[in-house]
């Protein structure tokens, strides 16, 4: 019985294991480095809104003509919420604000992240930029 438990508790720790090691974290604070094409769903249509280039903990963007002017720090707690320390594009022009930034990171998807602006009337909207 005893050999049976112990046979049980080991396959069950290296099935934990394995799981855990397949799922990516946010342990290291960061987003997988790359291009990441943002777009919303507006009015049955998906609409770009440029390119966010990220690299360490520094971004660039959103970009949708040209090349990005300057480059910022962002940080990203343990539970993918990022923030972005410096402007971004139009989702903080014009009376738009942030709301929230999150991070997805699943193994089997490209990685990406969520933003939620806040627009000037109080309506909220979200779009997602994913890695190229």
């Amino acid at each position: 019985m005893a050999s049976l438990i112990s046979r049980i508790f080991i396959g069950t720790a290296l099935l934990a294991a394995a799981t855990g090691a397949a799922q990516a974290d946010f342990s290291d604070g960061k987003m997988p480095d790359g291009t990441y094409h943002c777009e919303v769903y507006l009015l049955g249509m998906f609409l770009d809104l440029g390119d966010i280039t990220i690299k360490g903990n520094v971004y660039t963007g959103p970009v949708t003509f040209g090349t990005a002017q300057l480059a910022y720090n962002y940080q990203m707690n343990a539970t993918g919420e990022i923030t972005w320390l410096g402007p971004l594009g139009g989702y903080t022009a014009g009376g738009n604000s942030l709301s929230m930034t999150q991070a997805t990171l699943d193994g089997q998807n490209p990685p990406s992240f969520d933003i939620i602006m806040k627009q000037p009337d109080g309506a909220f909207t979200a779009s997602t930029c994913t890695r190229g």
